[in-house]
């Protein structure tokens, strides 16, 4: 399993919208909003990469209100340490 972490940058006032609409996406397992920078962690589990991605570049970037994103992916092999 793949793993990503999305750090999510939304317009301010729109947090609880955008962090509804992000936990209705299928392989988000986890969405918390955060103090700082970015307003929104979300985790992605999927079975590869390439579903990671279109999941970050098809469906979390075209919210409405979501103003940027940056992608941590998880070293696999780390995983189990």
């Amino acid at each position: 399993m793949n793993i990503a972490y999305v750090l999510v940058q939304s317009t301010i006032g729109h947090e609880m919208e955008v962090l509804s609409d992000l936990l209705k996406i299928d392989l988000v397992r986890e969405a918390k909003g955060t103090f700082g920078y970015y307003d929104i962690l979300v985790k992605i589990e999927a079975s590869s990469e390439k579903k990671i991605e279109q999941i970050i570049t098809k469906k979390i970037r075209m919210i409405k209100n979501v103003n940027t994103t940056t992608t941590l992916s998880v070293i696999s092999e780390q995983e189990h340490l």
